[in-house]
């Protein structure tokens, strides 16, 4: 029998744009007090006394911290560091690493909720948009109305202070590397050079920005913290949650209802929660990495407590352990291996890092042979290696250093340069290192070590300190 195929029209749909760009509602968070938000705006002045202080601080007749990349000196107090000295920030990179390890792998986000620079700038521009155009509901109210003068005056002062915070923070930041007191001289008489008035510029564009316009969307998808937390994060991980045992079913009712009769919930559906979440998340809904850990949620919903005569804690932080098991939070919880582990590394590089600052010398050599002339004749047949030493005074006092060569019987140093640094300076100092011809002829020809010993000199309130660094001495064929 022959196989009869049928062919089966299909109609045509309509082809259909479909677009890969979702427009997300703008966020009014709203205002909330309490216990978190005391401590968070805590953290806010704190830090931001830290960042816009320092820069005025002095030590030594200069700044107290001060990054001077055109002298390519690095002053943080009494420590004065040189860009040979990277092994140090390689360090702090190393501590700040396993500090952020420990830190989530305890607490969860609390630095994303209390002192994440994204967020307390945040903290700071909402606090001026309050003030200007109201509470959430008056903002709301002033985006759906048309524009006349009540809305320009109020956007346009806002927009001002923002701006005005923004450009300060900027000029705070450059003044992390030219001396905050020369820069201020150079605003007011606008002798600002062009790479001073960049920074200024795009650093402040930056927190206007960020805290004024993307907000969340920084912490959303900007920022990788949130993408990688849960390779840290497990079921002891400290975090904010609503305990749904004890909120569902939830609904509304009135203070006096009884909720059993209504087989309600403490959760009474107000919504508070969502409205204060500077994220815009519902956290009734689980753990979401959109999170940051700021509890805001957390005030409102205690207070909602307190008014309806229900016990705190709807919404409070916890561990997935503790809420799957009704348990509290213990000493136990937190000393678990994967912390223990962190916190002994942590406290190892940490006190390696120390010890290497506490013992790191007064002074620092680098030894760089003369490329144009790897070994001479000179006067009676001496056979000659000239050399220059780069000498870098990393105190804030005058020094005076010895050379001497060593390593290599015979070997002696003509320093042919001066010696003497004045505070943080560094110099290059050439020195020929000589030896006689039987010494040269013991050795015979090619590269051979040799050692050159930089001794600082004993002065008023300080030893001398010896450091040896190697090179080679040539002797040629």
């Amino acid at each position: 029998m022959a196989d009869e195929r049928r062919t089966i029209p299909i109609a045509a749909e309509p082809a259909a744009t479909v677009s890969m760009y979702a427009s997300e509602k703008t966020i009014h968070p709203r205002a909330v007090h309490g216990w978190f938000a005391a401590w968070r705006w805590a953290l806010v002045w704190a830090t931001q006394l830290l960042y816009y202080g320092l820069p005025w601080l002095t030590w030594n007749d200069r700044p107290a911290v001060l990054f001077d990349l055109a002298a390519r000196r690095f002053y943080i107090f009494g420590l004065v560091l040189y860009p040979q000295d990277f092994i140090y920030l390689t360090g702090l990179l190393i501590l700040s690493a396993y500090g952020l390890f420990l830190f989530t792998a305890v607490a969860g986000r609390l630095w994303c909720g209390y002192a994440c620079p994204q967020t307390v700038y945040t903290e700071i521009f909402m606090w001026v948009e309050h003030r200007l155009e109201g509470d959430r509901n008056a903002r709301i109210r002033l985006d759906r109305s048309a524009w006349d003068a009540n809305k320009l005056l109020r956007r346009g002062g806002k927009h001002l202070v923002w701006i005005a915070i923004g450009l300060w923070t900027g000029f705070t930041f450059v003044g992390y590397f030219t001396p905050i007191r020369s820069l201020a001289s150079g605003v007011l008489q606008l002798g600002l050079g062009p790479w001073e008035t960049f920074w200024i510029l795009f650093y402040g564009f930056a927190t206007y920005g960020n805290a004024g316009f993307m907000r969340e969307q920084v912490c959303k998808y900007m920022c990788p913290y949130a993408r990688f937390q849960s390779a840290m994060f497990d079921h002891d991980t400290l975090i904010i949650s609503y305990d749904e045992r004890r909120g569902e079913p939830r609904g509304a009712r009135s203070r006096s209802a009884d909720r059993a009769a209504l087989e309600k919930g403490d959760c009474v559906d107000c919504t508070l929660c969502v409205q204060v979440c500077p994220t815009g998340i519902d956290i009734r809904k689980g753990l979401q990495y959109e999170c940051i850990g700021c509890a805001a949620c957390i005030d409102v919903c205690n207070g909602v407590m307190d008014r309806m005569n229900y016990p705190r804690g709807l919404i409070r932080y916890a561990t997935q352990r503790s809420l799957q098991d009704g348990g509290t939070l213990t000493l136990r919880r937190v000393l678990r291996p994967r912390v223990l582990i962190y916190g002994v590394v942590l406290l190892l590089i940490g006190a390696a890092f120390v010890t290497s600052l506490a013992l790191r010398a007064p002074f620092r050599v680098d030894v760089v042979r003369d490329r144009g002339s790897l070994a001479r004749l000179v006067d009676e047949g001496r056979i000659e290696n000239v050399y220059s030493l780069q000498l870098m005074n990393t105190t804030e006092t005058a020094q005076r250093y010895s050379i001497t060569a060593g390593g290599m019987e015979g070997a002696r140093a003509i320093v042919r340069g001066e010696t003497s640094l004045a505070p943080a300076e560094s110099r290059w100092v050439p020195v020929a290192v000589q030896v006689e011809p039987a010494q040269a002829q013991a050795l015979g020809p090619g590269a051979h070590k040799i050692e050159f010993h930089v001794t600082r000199e004993a002065g008023a309130g300080h030893e001398a300190v010896t450091v040896n660094e190697e090179s080679t001495f040539v002797v040629p064929r």
